[in-house]
This record gives C-alpha cells, structure tokens and sequence, in this order.
C-alpha cells in the first residue's frame, strides 16, 4: 500500500512503534509516557491531513511528535525518572546478558534524557535510524547544525555513560 493511498488510521499504527520510543525518550515514568503517547497519536492524527508528500512521510511524523514532546517538557516541569519498560532482547536466551543489556540501554536512555532538548532530538531521531538529512529536515535544521549537535551529543553521553 503507498503512503497516499493508506488511511491515517493505518499511518498511525505503522508509526505507532516510533511514537512510544519518542515518548520515552522524554518521559521515563509509565502512566506519564502512556499519557505523553496518546498526546502525540492525537497530534499526529491531527497533522496526517497537512502532509503534502514533500519529503518522508516518517520525519513528518518525527517532527511532529518531537513538537508535542517538547511541548508537553514546557507545560510539566517536573523532571521525568525511572527506567524504560520496552524489551529488546530476549530474557530466554541469556538471562544475565539480557539483565546486563537492559541495565545498559537505560543507562544510555536515562543519559540522552538529561542532554539539552536540541540534543536530545537529534540523538531520538538518529537512534531511529534517521540520516543527519531526514534529521534536518523533521527538526527544521540544517543538516551541518544536525552533525555538530549529534556530535556533541555523543561525546556528552561517553561521558556520561563511562561514569557509571
């Protein structure tokens, strides 16, 4: 099926999967990230008819639910804690590395949660897989102002992360 000819409805649950790893790269407690979730779906359903097909329909949806996440920082001051719930490996196969996997992955998660927010957006949007292109384009950057951030970004959470 093309982009086009799918329904918001079926261009939502495509881009679902990306939307709850945007809402918990800014929200770490559950009901708060579920809330934070249903918010950009709403924003997102809201924004599919504004599309014109000018560029990836993916970084569109990308913006748009960094906008509502960002938007929902400024409106909740309080500071999001606590540990991401997804799982991304299989607890079967080996239940120390998984234990030890998962430990690290919200480490890496708590740390790109306490970079600056234009940090913070590019880094989401890259672990998604996005070039420092589509980056640019979902944020409103160029694509230079994306390398330097995503750089500085990295080097910030080496830090970080080699402390723990």
């Amino acid at each position: 099926m093309h982009q086009q000819e799918a329904s918001p409805e079926q261009m939502l649950h495509a881009h679902w999967p990306l939307l709850a790893r945007v809402a918990a790269s800014y929200v770490r407690e559950p009901a708060r990230r579920d809330d934070l979730l249903q918010d950009i779906g709403i924003a997102v359903w809201q924004a599919l008819p504004q599309w014109r097909g000018e560029g990836s329909l993916r970084a569109y949806i990308a913006r748009v639910a960094h906008n509502r996440a960002v938007d929902a920082l400024m409106h909740d001051k309080r500071q999001p804690s606590g540990a991401l719930d997804e799982d991304l490996a299989d607890p079967q196969a080996d239940p120390v590395r998984h234990a030890q996997t998962g430990q690290r992955r919200d480490d890496l998660l708590q740390a790109v949660r306490r970079l600056p927010l234009g940090y913070r957006q590019v880094v989401s949007l890259s672990l998604e897989g996005f070039s420092n292109r589509e980056v640019g384009q979902a944020l409103g950057l160029e694509e230079n102002t994306v390398a330097q951030r995503l750089s500085r970004a990295r080097k910030q959470l080496r830090v970080w992360m080699e402390e723990k």
